[in-house]
C-alpha cells in the first residue's frame, strides 16, 4: 500500500515537492454546497410549517458546515501521525459516550442516540464519534501486527474493534445502520490489508446462503402488530404495495419520487412528495427528492461526485509516504463508499429501508462535522506525498 511518488492527475506541483489534490478538495466542497442547496429545497415547506422560519434546517446546517470546514482545515495542516499517539484513548472515549447514551442521552424522534453538550445546548451522536476513532485504532492497530496481520490473535483482535463498536452502537442506541457501517470499516479495512482473501470470499458465500435462507423463512410470515418493527420492514421490503399504507408507507413514496422525476427532473424546488408525504425528507431520503427535482442526470451527478471523491482517495492512500497514512484514507474511503451504497440502496428499495444519511447533503450537523474531519486527516495524508520533479 506503499508509494514512492503520487500520480499526476487531480494534482499541482510546486517546486518539484508540494502536492495538494484539488479535484478531491472541489469534489468535497461541491457536495456541502449542492447538500445546502438540497436541504433548502426540501424542507422549507416542513420547516414553515412546524417552526415559522423557512430557512431553519438550512440555518442549523450552515453552521455546522462552517464548523466542519474550520475542523477540516485545523485537522489537514496537523500532521495525521500525531494522531496515532491518541488512537486507544480515542476508541476509549468512544467507548464511554455510547455507554452514556442509555443513561443521559436525548430523545429525538423517538429515539435516544444523542448526548448534550454541557453548557451550550448542542448535541451530537457518539456514533459518529465512533466511526472515526475506529478508523484511527483499526489504522494503528493494522500497523503493528504488520506481516502477522493472518494469524488468529489478529484477526480477532481486529474483527473485535469493529465489530464489538458496531454492535455496542446498535445495542445501547438502537441504531442498526451505524452499527453496520462501524462494522463495515473496520471489516473494509481488514480486507484491504489482509494478503489472503479467501477467507472473506468463504465467509461472504456463508453469509449470503444465512441471509438467503432468513428471507425465505421470513417470506412465509405475514405481518403482526407483535412483530419485531425490523421484521416488519424487511417484509414491507418485499413486497412494499402490501404494505404502503404502513411499514412500506416511506419507501413507496420514495419510489414514487424516484419515478416521477424523469430524466430532467420537475425542477429545483417542484417536488411533491416532499409537501408532507416523505416524512422528514430532508434526512434519509434526501436523494429521492433529488432524483424528483433533476431527475436522472441529477441523480447521475451526484453518483458521479462520490465516485470521483472514492477514486481520489484511492489515488492518495496508493501514495501515501507510510502504511498508517495509507490506511487512514483506506478507512474514510471505505466509510464514504459503504454509507452511499447503503443509502441509495434504501432510498431504491435495493435492501429493506433504515436509517442511513447521504454523506455532505443528508441533514444532520454531528454528521457533516466528523465527515469533515476525516476529509482533514485525507487532507493531511496527502500534504505528505513527496513528488518526482516535472
Amino acid at each position: 500500500m506503499k508509494g514512492k511518488t503520487a500520480k499526476n492527475e487531480g494534482s499541482k506541483v510546486a517546486n518539484g515537492s508540494f502536492y495538494f489534490d484539488y479535484t478531491f478538495l472541489f469534489a468535497v466542497l461541491f457536495l456541502l454546497g449542492f447538500g445546502l442547496i438540497m436541504i433548502y429545497s426540501v424542507s422549507y415547506y416542513q420547516a414553515q410549517a412546524d417552526y415559522g422560519d423557512k430557512a431553519y434546517f438550512l440555518t442549523k446546517q450552515a453552521i455546522a458546515v462552517g464548523l466542519g470546514i474550520v475542523a477540516m482545515i485545523i485537522t489537514s495542516i496537523i500532521p495525521y501521525s500525531f494522531w496515532r499517539k491518541f488512537a486507544g484513548a480515542g476508541y476509549l472515549l468512544s467507548f464511554i459516550l455510547v455507554v452514556l447514551v442509555p443513561f443521559i442521552g436525548v430523545e429525538s424522534h423517538g429515539a435516544k442516540r444523542w448526548l448534550e453538550i454541557p453548557g451550550i445546548g448542542m448535541t451530537f451522536q457518539p456514533a459518529e464519534v465512533a466511526k472515526l476513532c475506529v478508523i484511527l485504532l483499526m489504522a494503528d492497530v493494522i500497523c503493528k501486527v504488520g506481516k502477522n496481520i493472518n494469524r488468529f490473535f489478529s484477526v480477532l483482535t481486529l474483527l473485535l474493534i469493529s465489530i464489538f463498536m458496531g454492535g455496542l452502537v446498535w445495542l445501547l442506541t438502537d441504531n442498526l445502520s451505524s452499527g453496520i457501517i462501524i462494522a463495515g470499516i473496520g471489516i473494509f479495512m481488514f480486507f484491504v490489508a489482509s494478503p489472503n482473501y479467501k477467507v472473506f470470499i468463504g465467509v461472504a458465500i456463508a453469509g449470503g446462503i444465512a441471509v438467503s435462507g432468513f428471507l425465505y423463512y421470513l417470506s412465509q410470515l405475514e405481518m403482526a402488530d407483535d412483530m419485531h418493527f425490523r421484521f416488519k420492514r424487511i417484509l414491507a421490503w418485499m413486497n412494499p404495495e402490501m404494505y404502503k399504507e404502513t411499514t412500506g408507507f416511506q419507501t413507496v413514496q420514495s419510489l414514487y419520487a424516484i419515478g416521477s422525476g424523469g430524466v430532467l427532473g420537475k425542477g429545483l424546488g417542484q417536488s411533491m412528495q416532499k409537501l408532507g408525504f416523505i416524512p422528514e425528507a430532508q434526512n434519509d431520503m434526501i436523494f429521492s427528492i433529488i432524483c424528483e427535482e433533476l431527475g436522472f442526470f441529477g441523480a447521475a451527478l451526484v453518483i458521479f461526485l462520490f465516485v470521483l471523491l472514492i477514486w481520489r482517495m484511492m489515488v492518495i492512500s496508493t501514495n501515501a509516504s507510510d502504511l498508517f497514512g495509507a490506511l487512514l484514507v483506506v478507512g474514510v474511503m471505505g466509510h464514504i463508499a459503504i454509507q452511499v451504497i447503503l443509502n441509495i440502496a434504501v432510498v431504491t428499495n435495493t435492501i429493506p429501508n433504515t436509517g442511513i444519511s447521504l454523506p455532505f447533503i443528508s441533514y444532520g450537523g454531528t454528521s457533516v462535522l466528523f465527515l469533515l474531519v476525516e476529509m482533514g486527516l485525507v487532507l493531511s495524508v496527502s500534504r505528505g506525498i513527496q513528488l518526482k520533479e516535472i
